[in-house]
């Protein structure tokens, strides 16, 4: 399976050589850079299936690129920065980031979230849109071509769900991929985004016919 393209904005030199080695050592296709200013046109002429993003650069910032690409650009965006007091999480996710890692980064945790941000994306673009209950296109989704008013919380939980389509997931798992290990979450607030979810989907009356409950197992996406 070929693996995705992806572009590295990072202006330390020597993190940028190590990330680029990591990630080639896994196959993917590595193009870098180290000016913020240089970044929309790299990224309209590449046209990345991914891109790795700083959040301090020179010329023109992280978060200043990361506003301007998601005018035309709809692929993940995962971002670096050099402390989690930088900015919130949902500071980013508004913003237009898909997912983001503290410096100094864990290979190994780097490439596990590119493939998850991969697969998803991957997912979604192998369907038949027509056939979607659910759609999400440029972070605004969409169920039966009407847009939905989602918190930063719902809509996290939903690319979750649309990530693992068609299969069980957990709350322990969910709790992991919305989080990660570092942080304490339950299951309870798992419960609840289901439930915000369920609601707005119109799908809130059993037998549920968009998220399932499979009991004592988790959640099932249905999005055909």
């Amino acid at each position: 399976m070929k693996k995705a393209k992806v572009l590295l904005i990072e202006d330390d030199a020597e993190i940028s050589r190590l990330t680029a080695m990591y990630l080639e050592a896994e196959g993917y296709c590595v193009t870098a850079i180290d000016d913020g200013s240089l970044a929309i046109e790299s990224i309209k002429k590449l046209m990345p299936d991914l891109i790795v993003l700083d959040l301090m650069l020179p010329g023109m910032s992280g978060i200043e690129v990361c506003k301007s690409v998601r005018q035309f650009y709809d692929k993940p965006i995962l971002v670096f920065t050099a402390c989690d007091d930088d900015i919130s999480e949902v500071s980013l996710l508004r913003l237009g980031a898909d997912d983001y890692l503290v410096k100094p980064l864990k290979p190994h945790v780097l490439v596990a979230r590119i493939e998850a941000l991969t697969r998803r994306i991957n997912k979604v673009d192998s369907k038949d849109e027509a056939n979607q209950v659910i759609e999400i296109n440029n972070q605004q989704v969409f169920c039966r071509g009407t847009r939905l008013d989602l918190t930063n919380a719902e809509f996290e939980m939903l690319k979750i769900l649309i990530e693992y389509e068609g299969e069980v997931i957990s709350r322990d798992e969910c709790c992991q991929a919305l989080r990660g290990i570092d942080y304490d979450f339950s299951n309870r607030s798992i419960d609840m985004r289901i439930s915000g979810l369920r609601k707005k989907l119109g799908d809130d009356q059993m037998p549920y016919q968009i998220i399932t409950t499979v009991r004592n197992k988790g959640y099932k996406l249905i999005n055909d």
